[in-house]
């Protein structure tokens, strides 16, 4: 965590040359992708969707800890992977159980499209530059191949991160459709010719065919997911804190807080029921009990 921010604010240098001529620098960035013990298939579901949409990462098996996570910078370093994705997570809904009509193709290269929210802050500038290393697949990576068929979008809702990717899908464009989206156009007149177009956007370009124009849409795929942000740490898996989201409860406290609610009613009751016995106990109405006798009874006074 803390290369990346370094590397971060670092002043940009001058590219190497050789011979005259500027050389690219390449991206070298590898994952590894592995879940901690106790998972259900679920977790192991949405762990082979990930491995699946990105091509330059590395599988390992479960972590036998859950203390000692500095091993996995050892376990990074023998796969030769400067980038670890590690999940303990609780429940998932995997892309099967979803049923999302996208696909793309495996080993394609995906474009990133950040929400502008990453730029308000600090700690968001890190987390996305630590989202590009891991989900931006680098060209000519293992396992890659030359085509651009999906977006991954990261949007921040709720102080959560929320991650879809979509495919990228381009249909021929009839006339019928031409002529309905000109006289749609028309209709809005010319205040609205600058707002945001739908969902679908036609393009300029001429199909394969040559029948007429494209149209893409974007089509999700999955897999869907969501990350809140907890605590960023100085080192890898270590170090001092210089992030902490004051905002998060974790889900075990709201839980015991519903039980210790349920608990107090449930106490609230039982207290209400034992005065009640009490009242009728005193009252001689308790069912079994024999009230005592009253002063102005026939036994009392004629005893």
């Amino acid at each position: 965590m803390a290369a990346v921010y370094k590397s971060l604010s670092k002043t940009p240098k001058k590219e190497s040359t050789t011979n005259g001529v500027p050389v690219k620098k390449k991206n070298k960035q590898r994952v590894l992708i592995l879940s901690s013990r106790g998972i259900t298939h679920r977790h192991r579901h949405l762990l082979n969707d990930l491995y699946a949409l990105l091509p330059h990462s590395r599988k390992d098996a479960k972590l036998d800890t859950k203390t000692k996570l500095y091993q996995l910078n050892e376990l990074a370093d023998l796969y030769n992977c400067n980038n670890v994705l590690f999940f303990e997570a609780r429940k998932v809904h995997t892309t099967s159980e979803l049923h999302f009509p996208g696909n793309c193709l495996r080993g394609s290269r995906p474009i990133l499209s950040f929400d502008a929210t990453f730029t308000t802050s600090p700690h968001l500038l890190l987390i996305k530059e630590l989202l590009t290393h891991i989900f931006g697949v680098p060209k000519g990576a293992r396992k890659t191949k030359p085509f651009v068929d999906h977006v991954m979008g990261f949007t921040i809702a709720d102080s959560k991160i929320w991650i879809r990717c979509f495919e990228i899908r381009e249909t021929a464009v009839t006339k019928a459709q031409q002529q309905q989206q000109q006289s749609s156009n028309n209709e809005e007149g010319d205040g609205n010719k600058n707002k945001a177009s739908k969902a679908i956007k036609t393009t300029g370009e001429k199909a394969a065919g040559g029948g007429g124009d494209t149209k893409i849409s974007l089509i999700e795929i999955g897999p869907r997911f969501i990350l809140t942000p907890i605590v960023i740490l100085e080192g890898s898996f270590g170090g001092p804190v210089i992030y902490e989201n004051k905002e998060f409860v974790s889900p075990n406290q709201v839980r015991s807080e519903l039980r210790l609610s349920k608990a107090g009613r449930y106490n609230q009751r039982s207290e209400q029921r034992i005065e009640r016995q009490a009242k009728k106990g005193d009252l001689g109405l308790r069912t079994g009990q024999e009230r005592p006798p009253g002063e102005l009874e026939d036994k009392v006074l004629f005893a």
